[in-house]
């Protein structure tokens, strides 16, 4: 697999994440661009499963908060603005959080 693909598919599930971090593994030399994916793509997973178990206890707990489920809309399409920068293979954040990613995660490097 090339880097553009890797980079994608970094992005899809947490599967692809680890068919893309394991793949990533065989490249030489290392690809920066697929690295910066996959931390990105890993962030992406962690906040949208803590944010889906955390609105999950609240709205059980308090049903007139249903409307915070909206939330779920928004990582969905900063998720999109992920896959994007894959394909146009660009080292750029996703918005809003994608720099809280940037350095974190070392065990991908």
């Amino acid at each position: 697999m090339n880097k553009k693909t890797l980079s994608i598919l970094s992005y899809i599930t947490i599967i692809g994440w680890i068919i893309a971090y394991v793949k990533s593994k065989d490249l030489t030399p290392k690809s920066d661009l697929v690295n910066y994916h996959l931390k990105q793509g890993f962030g992406i997973f962690l906040l949208s499963l803590a944010t889906n178990i955390i609105l999950s206890i609240v709205v059980t707990i308090v049903p007139s908060l249903y409307f915070l489920s909206y939330v779920g809309y928004a990582i969905f399409i900063l998720w999109i603005f992920g896959i994007i920068n894959a394909v146009n293979e660009q080292k750029k954040p996703i918005p809003v959080i994608g720099q809280l990613f940037e350095n974190k995660f070392d065990f991908i490097n």
